[in-house]
């Protein structure tokens, strides 16, 4: 059974202390959690040839995960992505929140779940060994409405498989969206980028943004016959080449939200597969939720070392943010993320690393045919 560790990873500017969480398997993969965010902070894993790299991108410095690297490797909420206008429609009118991205709310407000630190106690069962997290966001935080109770659960398993299972619940009527955002980079090294990475996901159909990169009006849109069509494995260098509106939307790369191939069962199922033929690693993402985020660094700008602050290259890294779909409580047409009291809200993720060559265990439902289809009633994917 993998092993849990604890141990200080420092200390933040008012005085508090950041805990750091390791878990590490007999076969050499090891992932570090930080109470700072409840984050995935170091995922280390052997490539083909036994080389053992760490293939998330995170800073050390924790004064930068409470600025420009926030986001890395984080739990984000109460919603992750984008409400547009920071307004919540309910059933009593119209609440504001906080905003952060011009008149948006992105990833929770300007204070959301990755500032917070953590309470956490180390957790085993089932062969699988980790570190459950806890926090209480009161009534009004960041203009959510209800207290949430919330916990975030990361279990390792000796088949290297990494399991992040959500729970929360509320008081009263609120939205509730929880995901990580780690950034995968299977080369392992911070000035490799991601462009000969293959990627796969298992959707028919994406949905479109406007320049706020909030989804556009109507119902999804096919990939068929543009760069989002990822039902086979393509090389993210001809994905990010090619020349489409939406790309250039999200400058000039990947932030889109792709529709997955949701059956209806309750168990995790094949969403993405990731994979860098350099170093035979492979990442397959198994997931509950009924869509995936995709973001492939189109932003990152710097020289790839850690600097003063922490700056990655350009299509440095890659997120896979399993999750509901943005803007969702201003769409009736979306699948729900209202939490009501007496009702628990429940998501798992599973990551799952492996090497060419490996025996790997089934990836769930077979890569077969969606089940999204143009006649289909988007509400009740």
């Amino acid at each position: 059974m993998p092993t849990v560790s604890r141990s200080v990873a420092g200390t933040l500017p008012d005085g508090r202390t950041v805990d750091r969480w390791r878990l590490a398997t007999a076969g050499g993969i090891s992932v570090d959690t930080l109470t700072l965010g409840a984050s995935l902070h170091a995922v280390r894993c052997p490539d083909a040839g036994g080389r053992v790299a760490d293939v998330v991108l995170s800073p050390s410095r924790l004064e930068d995960k409470l600025g420009p690297a926030r986001y890395f490797g984080a739990t984000i909420g109460r919603y992750a992505n984008r409400i547009a206008h920071g307004l919540l429609p309910t059933a009593d009118g119209t609440v504001r929140l906080g905003s952060n991205e011009g008149g948006t709310t992105l990833h929770g407000g300007p204070e959301g779940f990755d500032t917070r630190l953590w309470a956490a106690r180390a957790i085993t069962g089932g062969g699988r060994s980790g570190v459950e997290f806890h926090l209480v966001s009161r009534d009004g935080d960041q203009g959510f409405p209800g207290t949430v109770e919330v916990t975030v659960g990361y279990t390792l398993g000796e088949d290297g498989a990494l399991r992040i299972d959500y729970a929360a619940a509320s008081d009263a009527p609120t939205v509730v969206n929880l995901t990580n955002h780690t950034y995968w980079n299977l080369a392992g090294g911070t000035d490799d980028t991601i462009l000969d990475h293959e990627l796969r996901v298992a959707a028919d159909h994406f949905l479109p943004v406007d320049a706020e990169l909030i989804p556009l009006p109507g119902r999804p849109r096919a990939v068929l016959g543009t760069p989002f069509d990822l039902t086979e494995p393509r090389r993210l260098r001809d994905v990010l080449g090619a020349a489409d509106e939406q790309l250039g939307l999200a400058s000039g790369g990947l932030d889109h939200n792709w529709v997955l191939r949701r059956p209806g069962g309750g168990a995790p199922e094949l969403a993405t597969v990731l994979h860098h033929a350099a170093t035979g690693r492979r990442l397959e993402c198994l997931t509950t939720e009924p869509g995936v985020q995709i973001y492939t660094g189109n932003q990152f700008s710097g020289t790839g070392a850690e600097p003063a602050v922490f700056s990655p290259v350009r299509y440095g890294a890659v997120a896979i943010e399993t999750q509901h779909f943005p803007d969702s409580p201003r769409r009736p047409d979306y699948p729900s993320v209202w939490l009501r009291p007496g009702a628990d809200y429940r998501s798992t993720t599973v990551f799952r690393l492996s090497t060419d060559g490996a025996t790997r265990p089934p990836a769930g439902r077979p890569w077969s045919s969606g089940c999204v289809r143009d006649t289909d009633d988007f509400s009740s994917v």
